[in-house]
């Protein structure tokens, strides 16, 4: 569904991605884990188009993409939860949710009829965003800023979805709220890379895993056998986040 091959990109003159490969099978949830400044919120953005990578390939059901503008990568079946959220505060629940669905349906004629099924299913998930239909996405408590990033990304009904840091700065009863939505998510069908600070949480959800150290997968495996790794429990799944 997602493949991922050779990927190298960065910010300048500054190289971040230096080869990274991946492979997103269609219906699974993917990990990718790793410290600080490793390069996976670069392998986000490279993927979705918002960074054109310098060599490589990006697939996408066996269309290459990379080099693609964002919008036409959209169309094709891919959303973005981008890490921080990145809601439009002025505007409310709802017009923030319709934007998702913007770049896959009619225009003019329409638009509202079809998104309506989409709105209520995302509302169904998340019912806190339903109350608060018609406020301003500025005023959202952060959890409820992340449930709406994720709901928006979901309204593209998209093949594949990339989910960047959706714990980052949220209270701990929150962080368990995100993740039983991952897990529905999940049981749905979705086809999901994940990016996630919290490495123990990240595994407990994912199918497969990478664990990116310097722009490159230096580890990868079922999280079965990563969390038998004597290198990966050092490193990440000790008591302490690992920050994304």
């Amino acid at each position: 569904m997602l493949t991922v091959d050779n990927l190298y990109a960065g910010y300048g003159l500054s190289e971040v991605l230096i080869g990274t490969s991946l492979t997103v099978n269609q219906g699974t949830v993917v990990a990718l884990i790793g410290p600080n400044g490793a390069g996976k919120t670069t392998t986000m953005r490279a993927i979705s188009g918002l960074l054109k990578p310098t060599r490589g390939e990006v697939r996408i059901d066996g269309m290459q993409v990379q080099g693609m503008d964002a919008s036409r990568i959209a169309k094709l079946g891919l959303s973005h939860a981008p890490e921080g959220r990145k809601v439009f505060g002025p505007l409310s629940v709802e017009d923030n949710l319709l934007l998702g669905a913007y770049s896959r349906l009619p225009k003019f004629f329409g638009f509202h009829g079809k998104a309506a099924g989409d709105l209520e299913r995302v509302f169904d998930l998340f019912p806190r965003l339903k109350e608060r239909r018609r406020q301003s996405a500025g005023t959202l408590s952060g959890g409820e800023q992340q449930m709406l990033a994720i709901g928006r990304a979901l309204m593209a009904n998209p093949k594949v979805m990339l989910m960047d840091e959706p714990s980052m700065g949220l209270a701990p009863v929150i962080v368990e709220e995100v993740f039983t939505i991952i897990r529905r998510l999940k049981e749905s069908g979705i086809t999901l890379l994940l990016v996630e600070q919290i490495a123990r949480r990240a595994l407990e959800v994912a199918d497969y895993a990478y664990v990116m150290e310097r722009g490159r997968i230096v580890v990868e495996g079922k999280p079965s056998e990563l969390k038998k790794d004597e290198r990966v429990l050092a490193a990440y799944l000790g008591d302490v986040a690992v920050a994304g």
